[in-house]
């Protein structure tokens, strides 16, 4: 029990709070509490960290966000020793500040209310309900500051049979119907569903979470008004199921699974050489007429069954017997670099170290490496987006768990005294 109450003195300035770097960036002037984990929301959170916001990440004593022990693999210290950090969580987190808070306990309710005052944009990913027992509802946060977007990214979303249950990305793969458009034709080797190797609806909801924030703040800047955002990741893989979706919509016929042949252009599959893989890429009628000629088979760009898309289409098993024969006797290398030389879309199929050897990777510099809290530098993907003459920096590394939890409560005018009783209160 707490001897004595806790004290919230107010006096700072709004911007204080939120200041761990002064370099500019687009949304450089936005603040956002991130009350989320695992990945959609935080990958959400940490887009707009990459285009400069300020991140105050919420997590919980002791453990944090789940992803930090989704390991091995672990990030290692100076003397290679594993951390804490797992990968999976420093793929997410960069550039935020972290706070520890259990949310169940009245004074750390407080310590988000008195975030939330200042921030412009929530992020939470509890089940539906879950925040409203800890009065850290959009209502009730909302009171505190009508300003405030505040956006709920849940599995379901708030509607529906199915708004209480819990999801994961490989769970909506499956009944999103991805998985049923990926992976090789039932009856081949390695035939039937699969799931993407990246956590790629998870991915997409974070993509569709930043988006609809932004719009809001966007919204909030002509009205003074905030507002609330539902975001659910089955809502986010169905739409998309984009071409997918639209050919059974317009045809009747299900998708099926068709390895990495596309569905409505071709040829575009990979392919062996004498000595390896590549992908090829035809994208239009023009581009299969430049394959044929680099081949020696000027004729087929006139034959009836291929001079068309949709003839290709109709006719790929015929033509990729073809292909496959005639690359069978080239190179891969000297293949690649026919068709570079007359613009035929083609490549290698890289693994994850050779993604980050290919000269166009290293000229735009999508690896960086930033100092880490254990000693070391650790190595960060760069976000892809460009801005001119406001180039976007990695401003820090992922944060330890509460590294700045003393810093922030400072910020919000608590004393020493005071973080020292939430410490032995097991608030943070």
């Amino acid at each position: 029990m707490r001897t004595k109450p806790f004290r919230v003195h107010q006096v700072f300035i709004a911007s204080e709070l939120f200041h761990m770097s002064t370099q500019a960036g687009p949304l450089s002037h936005v603040k956002v509490l991130d009350l989320s984990r695992i990945l959609a929301a935080p990958w959400a959170s940490q887009i707009l960290a990459d285009l400069g916001a300020e991140v105050i990440k919420v997590e919980r004593p002791g453990a944090g966000d789940d992803t930090r022990s989704w390991g091995p693999p672990f990030l290692k210290d100076a003397e290679g020793r594993p951390t804490k950090e797992a990968g999976y969580y420093l793929a997410v987190n960069r550039g935020k500040r972290s706070i520890t808070v259990s949310l169940d306990k009245p004074e750390g309710q407080r310590i988000v209310k008195e975030l939330a005052k200042r921030a412009d944009i929530v992020l939470e990913n509890y089940k539906a309900g879950t925040l409203a027992r800890y009065g850290l509802d959009e209502a009730s946060l909302r009171a505190v500051n009508p300003r405030l977007i505040y956006c709920s990214v849940t599995g379901f979303g708030q509607t529906g049979p199915r708004r209480d249950q819990p999801a994961y990305d490989f769970l909506i793969q499956a009944m999103g119907g991805l998985m049923s458009v990926t992976g090789e034709k039932d009856g081949r080797p390695g035939g039937g569903p699969q799931k993407v190797g990246v956590p790629i609806v998870d991915l997409m909801t974070g993509m569709y979470t930043a988006v609809s924030v932004l719009a809001a703040l966007a919204r909030r800047n002509e009205t003074g008004v905030g507002g609330y955002i539902d975001i659910a990741m089955l809502d986010v893989q169905v739409a998309t199921l984009a071409n997918q979706a639209m050919n059974y919509l317009v045809s009747g016929k299900v998708p099926q699974r068709n390895g990495n042949a596309h569905p409505n252009i071709q040829p575009q599959d990979v392919y062996s050489c004498a000595d390896g893989d590549i992908i090829l890429v035809v994208g239009n009628d023009g581009q299969f007429a430049k394959l044929c000629q680099a081949l020696g088979k000027a004729e087929w760009a006139s034959d009836e069954h291929y001079a068309t898309n949709a003839q290709r289409v109709r006719h790929i098993d015929e033509l990729s017997a073809m292909l496959r024969a005639e690359f069978s006797q080239w190179t891969r290398e000297k293949l690649i670099a026919a068709l570079d030389a007359i613009g035929v879309p083609c490549g290698a199929i890289n693994n994850v170290p050779e993604v980050f050897q290919e000269p166009q990777v290293i000229e735009r510099k999508m690896l960086r490496h930033v100092p880490h809290p254990s000693g070391v530098d650790v190595p960060l993907v760069a976000s892809p987006m460009r801005f001119e003459g406001e180039p976007l920096e990695i401003r820090s590394a992922p944060p330890l768990l509460g590294e700045h939890s003393q810093a922030i409560l400072e910020e919000l005018g608590y004393k020493p005294a005071d973080i020292e009783a939430l410490r032995a209160a097991e608030v943070i």
